[in-house]
């Protein structure tokens, strides 16, 4: 059977329970109420249900860290102390807990062979005419089919009284990362094109019209009349060109900028919660408060 630890089993286990960490809890002997120890951590199985208790037991055995089924001791969230049935000899003969051990089933057998003996005097009835505890044959247990029902003193709290402890529950806890999705690059480039343009220009040119004048056939002098040869007038003549020049002008302005779309998605994962199991015998009389 896999067991974690509390922590391995949920990192924020301290934001869901409700009421005092365990860990740290101080653990105290039940019949002469000397401390012995502090719990260091708790072990769950898969389904989140309690197991065992680490507990350095350095008041009585220094340096040393012991496995206790979570039904042997009794929890008292009111004033931070786990109180337990267990005898210093007990705490020496039981097998050491090291971080990074492999619990196996031969080691759970190892620490509930420690437990059962002292289970079982406690829990014999008496013969009435000898006033002894009747004669209990030993189990024997198969790592294949073995179940913690087996040994309901050792890990059902419900069997004993004023046991107070923590369930806990996994919630949803939505956040959001920020991640580069794309990105969008902005350039220009130069197109050309050939325009046309019309432009009016002026040409001179000269018109020569021979024509009869009126007093035609009248006779001047001689010294009016003069004969020559070669230019006799000069006249200039001018035309106008296209003069075509470019000029740049702002055709029109583009604007960059970033807007925020928000969406809603929907996540859906696994959760766990702790839940009471009662097993009880006969007619008891069982007050169970609902969580609201």
């Amino acid at each position: 059977m896999v067991l974690h630890k509390i922590s391995d089993y949920d990192p924020d286990y301290r934001d869901t329970i409700q009421g005092n960490d365990i860990k740290g809890m101080s653990v105290y002997t039940q019949e002469s109420d000397d401390k012995i120890g502090t719990v260091s951590d708790a072990l769950v199985d898969e389904q989140g249900k309690f197991r065992y208790l680490i507990v350095d037991v350095g008041f009585w055995v220094f340096g040393k860290k012991v496995l206790l089924p979570i039904g042997r001791g009794k929890i008292d969230s009111k004033t931070d102390r786990v109180y337990v049935q267990m005898t210093k000899q007990q705490a020496e003969d039981l097998p050491e807990y090291k971080e990074g051990m492999a619990l196996d089933f031969d080691y759970e057998e190892r620490v509930r062979g420690a437990y059962r003996p002292a289970a079982l005097e406690a829990s014999a009835p008496l013969d009435a005419a000898s006033a002894a505890p009747v004669a209990h044959s030993t189990p024997i247990y198969n790592r294949d089919t073995y179940d913690y029902t087996q040994d309901a003193d050792l890990y059902d709290t419900s069997v004993h009284d004023d046991q107070t402890f923590k369930l806990y529950e996994e919630r949803l806890v939505a956040s959001t990362q920020r991640r580069k999705s794309g990105e969008v690059a902005i350039g220009k480039h130069v197109e050309t094109e050939t325009a046309r343009v019309s432009v009016p220009i002026e040409k001179e040119r000269v018109i020569v019209e021979r024509v009869t004048p009126t007093d035609a056939g009248r006779v001047v002098s001689a010294d009016v009349a003069t004969f020559r040869e070669g230019e006799v007038a000069h006249m200039a003549i001018y035309e106008e060109v296209p003069d075509i020049q470019k000029e740049a002008f702002v055709r029109e302005e583009v604007r960059v900028s970033k807007v925020v779309d928000q969406e809603t998605v929907q996540a859906t994962e696994t959760i766990r919660r702790e839940e009471l199991d009662i097993d009880s015998k006969g007619r008891p009389t069982v007050k169970k408060n609902d969580r609201m």
